[in-house]
């Protein structure tokens, strides 16, 4: 099994910054990409970023520009760095990772971001 971990949330005005941190433990040697999804009141979970093991980046057309996707492989941690945030940014922010073909989730943190 792989537990994954996010913390970093908050409350945040328009235009502020917040950095989330998603910590992966138990069977990790496996482990590619890492992705951060999210999701706002209503609406269905979302790809917001992805980064491979080496690095290469992907991110929701929504977001380019403002949000970072990084890791630390030795610490087995990924983050997210939101900058300019927008109220269309809150929602539950979900760090995931696929191993062996078995995806997995942690528990969510909550951005909350008020014009």
């Amino acid at each position: 099994q792989v537990q994954l971990v996010e913390s970093g949330g908050g409350l945040v005005e328009a235009g502020g910054s917040l950095r989330l941190s998603c910590a992966a433990s138990g069977s990790i040697f496996s482990i590619n990409a890492m992705g951060w999804y999210r999701q706002g009141p209503g609406k269905q979970r979302e790809l917001v970023a992805r980064i491979t093991r080496g690095g290469d980046t992907n991110y929701a057309d929504s977001v380019k520009g403002r949000f970072a996707i990084s890791r630390d492989n030795a610490k087995n941690t990924a983050y997210l760095q939101m900058n300019s945030l927008k109220p269309e940014d809150t929602a539950v922010y979900y760090c995931a990772t696929t191993v062996l073909g078995r995806t997995y989730w942690g528990q969510g943190t909550q951005v909350t971001v008020s014009s």
